[in-house]
């Protein structure tokens, strides 16, 4: 609540009043795709869309377009045989990578996505599966696309997906007995408390179990506050 004896607070239009300028958002324009100052002309790719449903009919599920970049939808089920298509007989021989997405919904709540590039048409195209809680299982493409095998991994460890085939299913950055997956929306900010037990704060001292240990109301020593060490028990 403003204060009545405050000058300011006399006149509304006061420029030390108002420090904030909010800009509304602008209305979509899907028929304007082209004056959106993000478009590339090489993101678009109907004719590969259109050879895709040709290949492989029901299995692409969906095309979304936004700044004319085109994101198509596909069974999890395909993506391997798809990704094999679009790199032998399309020439997106260039797997630039992949990710997982947590929208935190009842049904599909994952999806992941794949962006490749054919350095022959200058195109690029982006897949996208979508992929249920209770199925985490994925296609592993490393078979078509060698370099997807540690963006595979990195997904699994952040995700927890599962890519059937993958030649090497380890963690990337977590230990391989983390029981928990640091990308998904329900793990805390300031992570799990006893789940990775860190480096002591002082030379002699126990491991650490909370990796945040001020948050949760602990106070750790300072450098200054610790105890001298004996060197000559070293």
């Amino acid at each position: 609540m403003s204060n009545p004896d405050d000058p300011r607070a006399s006149d509304p239009q006061d420029p030390e009043e108002l420090r904030f300028h909010f800009t509304p958002s602008d209305e979509p324009k899907p028929e304007q795709e082209t004056d959106n100052p993000h478009a590339k002309a090489t993101t678009r790719v109907p004719e590969v869309i259109e050879a895709l449903r040709d290949e492989f009919g029901a299995a692409v599920l969906n095309v979304e377009r936004y700044a004319n970049e085109d994101t198509v939808y596909v069974e999890k089920r395909q993506i391997r045989p798809i990704c094999r298509f679009l790199k032998e007989d399309e020439g997106f021989t260039y797997f630039v990578d992949l990710g997982g997405i947590d929208n935190f919904t009842e049904e599909d709540r994952y999806e992941v996505f794949y962006n490749l590039v054919s350095p022959e048409r200058q195109k690029r195209i982006r897949l996208k599966i979508r992929v249920d809680e209770e199925d985490m299982r994925v296609p592993s493409v490393v078979e078509v696309y060698r370099a997807a095998n540690w963006n595979e991994r990195e997904a699994y460890d952040m995700f927890g997906f599962e890519f059937v085939d993958h030649p090497d299913p380890r963690r990337m950055y977590m230990p391989e007995d983390f029981e928990y997956h640091p990308l998904r929306k329900e793990f805390p900010q300031l992570g799990v408390p006893g789940s990775l037990p860190l480096p002591p704060q002082t030379p002699d001292g126990e491991l650490t179990m909370d990796p945040f240990a001020a948050a949760h109301g602990s106070k750790p020593v300072k450098s200054y506050e610790e105890p001298a060490t004996d060197s000559d028990s070293e």
